[in-house]
Parts: structure tokens; C-alpha cells; sequence
């Protein structure tokens, strides 16, 4: 299980990717052949991803008190990695804050790329969050907030045996519960 999150130092954030091969083609499938089997698939192998590349390394370095704060989504060229334009893949997107001054290439594995410093004018605000609703006005907690979804991801996937792929159903009641709480579909 990691620990609670702490807010971000927006001044010390950096971000970096983990290509997430065959997503696309995966994903392209599903549009294809929209049959739950192939949705299985996808989402076992993503479960997958994140319990064994992504959560080593974040566990890894948050244990280390190397960062406090991360969170992660799944982009592409046009909706944040510093790619080519020939370079049609999906990546993790993790964003996370160094507690201490030193170089991210220095402690992150090789699949990790594109590593950089975040300006801190591109962290000062969320898509779609009015900072000015919340009760200090601060983006800082909103972002905490954001980690807290991707801890609570992986601490769901980490709490299945090692050797299982975890099924879609079991991934999908376990959301089910976190979005029952306020009625709320998102597509």
C-alpha cells in the first residue's frame, strides 16, 4: 500500500512516460470488434502495465522519499508527450514531484523517457477544475486530489495476487463502487 499523498511542490514537478506498446492497435480493435473479450484484453493487459512497470517505480521512489506526490494518465502526441509526429503510441503520463535536487535520469529505470522538468505556469491550473470553488483556492490541493485517484488505482490492483490476470468484471465492480457515490457516469 503507498502513502497518503502530500500536496505538490508545483516548482519542483517533472514529468515522464512509459510507451505502452499495442495500445493503439488494441484500442483500434475494440472499434472494430466491440466484443467484451477484446475489452478484457485490453484492460487486463493495462492492469498489468500498471502493476508491474509502473507501480515498481513509483513505490520505488515514493518508499525512498524521493517524491511525494505522482499521479498518472494515458496520452498521446496530441495530448501531452513530447514525441514525434510519426509517433502514433500511447504512454503513461506520470507527473510527480522531486523532494530533493537531483536528476530524474539518475534513479528512473530505461523505459522511463522524455523525462523533463515541468514550467511551473503549465501545473498552475487543471483543465476543467475552477480552483476558485475550492476552500483555499489553492490548485495544489486539486492536483493532491488527482494523485490520490492514481494511488487508489494501484493500491486496487495490488491488492490481487501477483500470478492472476485480474478480470474486467472484478476491475469494473471495484469502479462501479467509486462511481456509485455520486451517481455519476463518465464516458
Amino acid at each position: 500500500m503507498m502513502m497518503k499523498m502530500e500536496k505538490p511542490d508545483l516548482n519542483r514537478m517533472w514529468e515522464t512516460f512509459i510507451e505502452i506498446p499495442n495500445l493503439v492497435q488494441m484500442r483500434e480493435t475494440i472499434e472494430r470488434h466491440p466484443t467484451e473479450d477484446n475489452l478484457a484484453k485490453m484492460v487486463i493487459y493495462l492492469c498489468n502495465m500498471i502493476r508491474f512497470k509502473v507501480h515498481p517505480v513509483i513505490s520505488d521512489l515514493m518508499k525512498k522519499k524521493i517524491i511525494s506526490w505522482y499521479h498518472f494518465l494515458i496520452h498521446n502526441r496530441n495530448s501531452g508527450v513530447p514525441t514525434t509526429k510519426e509517433d502514433n503510441n500511447l504512454y503513461f503520463h506520470i507527473r510527480f514531484d522531486l523532494r530533493k535536487d537531483i536528476n530524474p535520469d539518475d534513479f528512473l529505470p530505461n523505459y522511463c523517457v522524455m523525462t523533463r522538468k515541468i514550467r511551473r505556469e503549465s501545473v498552475r491550473s487543471i483543465a476543467g477544475i475552477d480552483k476558485s470553488l475550492l476552500k483555499n483556492e489553492e490548485i495544489e490541493e486539486a492536483w493532491r486530489i488527482i494523485g490520490e485517484q492514481s494511488n487508489w488505482l494501484m493500491d486496487m490492483l495490488n491488492i490481487h495476487k501477483e500470478k492472476i490476470d485480474i478480470p474486467l468484471q472484478h476491475v469494473g465492480q471495484f469502479l462501479h463502487f467509486y462511481a456509485n457515490m455520486t451517481q455519476l457516469r463518465v464516458e
